[in-house]
């Protein structure tokens, strides 16, 4: 059994959950950018939510199935279709399974809502595992190249587990609108001036085409650093998921999936680890707004 690759829109590339407790080696965690929807996906199907689908950047995927095939569709919304081999097409649901014939082709169009699609299929993506992930890492360079016309992608014993008895499953649609997600300050608030804190938790921020899986750039005012911190270089250290790094330009960015394990910018903030699957689905010109915990106010 296996899925074979006709397009691939901007960018998929195969997906899990990805190498975490390898920051030791200088590797990152990757894996999905939403962890929640691929997890979903892969429960659709019978999976361990650590199975390996497909991570799609504003649709454009098709896929051929060579044998009979279950999958299912999640994350961003927007039309999802079914071409069978005589042409006919019909529309295929989100967030459900979906049975694929022999030859018959999956479609995943341009989402209207959020960014990134995520597809399972019943038995997991078999791609070459890397370090104990099979994800793909722009970044590092590790595990599968990212997706291209004529790939085959081999499918994995789609007897592993039950498929749930559910047709499907309510979940809701990535905001279109303006998008508020719950920051931690620090480890390097203090380096800013008061008054950058209270921009940066004070107003909404653009998402910056210049986004990617290594991370999400915003557009707003020029956070400054404080007096005492001008001028001065922080020695390289650990940064993680969520982290909102502020570059030399003064312009907030969130590392996503593919982020670097050291950085030698100071962090400002770091978003609630649940928050960054949610920030994962912001769209070039969406705008976010960061939250500070409860507990720290400014």
């Amino acid at each position: 059994m296996s899925l074979r690759v006709l397009a691939t829109g901007v960018l998929a590339t195969v997906q899990d959950l990805g190498r975490p407790g390898r920051s030791d080696l200088g590797v990152g965690v990757s894996g999905a950018a939403d962890r929640r929807s691929l997890a979903l996906a892969n429960r659709l199907v019978g999976n361990g939510s650590d199975a390996a689908g497909l991570e799609v950047t504003a649709g454009g995927l098709v896929v051929r199935a060579e044998g009979r095939l279950v999958v299912a569709v999640t994350g961003a919304t927007g039309p999802v279709l079914v071409r069978r081999p005589s042409g006919r097409l019909r529309p295929a649901g989100l967030a459900r399974p979906e049975v694929l014939a022999l030859g018959d082709e999956l479609r995943v169009g341009a989402p209207d809502r959020g960014l990134r699609s995520y597809v399972a299929v019943r038995g997991g993506v078999d791609a070459p595992s890397v370090l104990g992930s099979r994800s793909t890492d722009l970044l590092a360079g590790l595990g599968p190249p990212p997706l291209r016309p004529g790939d085959v992608l081999p499918v994995g014993d789609e007897t592993a587990g039950p498929v749930p008895a559910s047709d499907s499953v309510p979940v809701s649609a990535p905001d279109d609108g303006e998008v508020t997600v719950q920051a931690v300050p620090g480890p390097r608030a203090d380096w800013f001036c008061d008054d950058a804190l209270r921009v940066l938790f004070g107003r909404p921020w653009e998402v910056t085409p210049d986004s990617n899986r290594v991370g999400m750039r915003l557009r707003g005012p020029v956070l400054d650093r404080a007096p005492s911190h001008v001028d001065v270089e922080l020695p390289s250290e650990g940064v993680a998921r969520g982290a909102i790094q502020v570059p030399a330009s003064g312009q907030p960015l969130v590392f996503l999936a593919d982020h670097p394990v050291t950085g030698g910018y100071p962090v400002v903030a770091v978003l609630r680890d649940r928050e960054v699957d949610v920030a994962a689905q912001l769209r070039p010109g969406q705008r976010l707004r960061l939250r500070p915990d409860p507990v720290r106010k400014f």
